[in-house]
């Protein structure tokens, strides 16, 4: 049976509260749902963030962020400069002689005391000297001043040079007048120091000084014992260091310096004495010595003094008590009564007269 139409029309109005509940629920559903993403995606944000391609492209096409700017501490925090000491192991080539200047080399580690600034030290290494690598860093005076001795100072060098020279060993050349060059880099090829001696350049004035400085600084970065030979009548007319800076330079760099004094006339009244005493004074504080030589033969002889002098030294090495003293520390080094009444001689001991061990940062 169809319902009547008052029947349909009391049945729409019974239902029309349900419908507007069931659509109010609806709508509430969705402004939920919308406020949960809202939220989700706050919250989320700083996530996805640290999960960022590790190499962003900035703005400024780098591939690195741009850098913060650098704080500075103010004026009166700024640290001062200080003196920072290095403590490490000081090596001390030391040659020891009889009253006849023979060396001596019969010697052991309880034969010597080593002092810094007079306070004794202990050594740390002990050796004998005639198996280590030598640099050798050997410099003509090529000025005209010694031009007509030139012939016999090159002759003499080449035969020093063949005589001593090991595989181990290198050697370098300078010649020096109104400048320094380097003849020669460090070689021990001695067919290249052959035609290096051979091609040496005279000139006017004498830049000795300078010579000293250069050559220290070469042989600075060399490992084992380093030797400056000079070749000159000892004048300098041209260098643009002074004495003060060519000692430091030989000092920094642990030469050993040999001075050969060129004197063709003994009493020549144009002898720079000046020079002469410069030099016996650097020998003396690098732990070297000197020689006078007026002919080929003296020349001769100096050269095999020294390559018996290297072939007999001792190594001497500690690491100093003290870490703080003067930018200069000083180093004497004594052989002991025992040691030399088993030689049944005196002993004389020659070393450097100290090293530079601070430097202002």
């Amino acid at each position: 049976m169809r319902a009547s139409s008052a029947d349909r029309g009391s049945e729409t109005s019974e239902s029309r509260p349900f419908i507007f509940a069931y659509n109010g629920v609806r709508m509430l559903s969705r402004l939920a749902l919308v406020l949960l993403t809202v939220l989700s995606t706050l919250l989320l944000a700083p996530a996805f963030a640290q999960d960022a391609p590790v190499n962003p492209t900035w703005p400024s096409g780098s591939a690195q962020p741009p850098r913060p700017p650098v704080r500075r501490r103010p004026a009166s925090d700024e640290p001062s400069p200080t003196i920072k000491v290095n403590v490490k192991l000081v090596n001390v080539f030391a040659s020891v002689a009889d009253a006849d200047g023979a060396p001596y080399a019969g010697l052991q580690r309880e034969d010597f005391r080593i002092y810094e600034d007079g306070v004794e030290q202990k050594l740390a290494v002990f050796e004998r000297e005639s198996e280590l690598p030598l640099s050798i860093a050997m410099a003509l005076d090529t000025s005209m001043s010694t031009r007509k001795d030139l012939p016999l100072e090159i002759a003499s060098a080449r035969k020093f040079a063949h005589t001593l020279l090991r595989p181990v060993d290198f050697i370098t050349l300078y010649q020096f007048s109104t400048y320094v060059s380097q003849a020669l880099p460090f070689t021990n090829d001695e067919r290249r120091l052959d035609f290096a001696l051979n091609h040496l350049r005279t000139g006017a004035a004498t830049a000795l000084y300078d010579a000293i400085y250069l050559s220290a600084q070469s042989l600075e970065r060399r490992q084992g014992r380093k030797v400056l030979v000079l070749i000159t009548d000892g004048g300098d007319t041209a260098s643009k260091t002074d004495y003060q800076e060519a000692v430091r330079a030989a000092q920094i760099a642990e030469a050993i310096i040999y001075s050969i004094i060129m004197v063709p006339i003994e009493a020549d009244a144009g002898r720079d004495t000046g020079g002469e005493h410069a030099l016996i004074q650097l020998s003396r504080d690098t732990g070297g010595k000197f020689y006078y030589a007026t002919s080929l033969t003296q020349l001769d002889d100096a050269f095999r003094q020294i390559d018996e002098e290297l072939r007999t030294q001792y190594l001497l090495a500690y690491y100093p008590i003290s870490r703080v003293g003067n930018e200069f520390r000083r180093i004497r080094v004594e052989v002991t009564d025992q040691a030399k009444q088993r030689a049944a001689r005196e002993l004389y001991v020659r070393n450097r007269a100290g090293y530079y061990n601070s430097k202002i940062e």
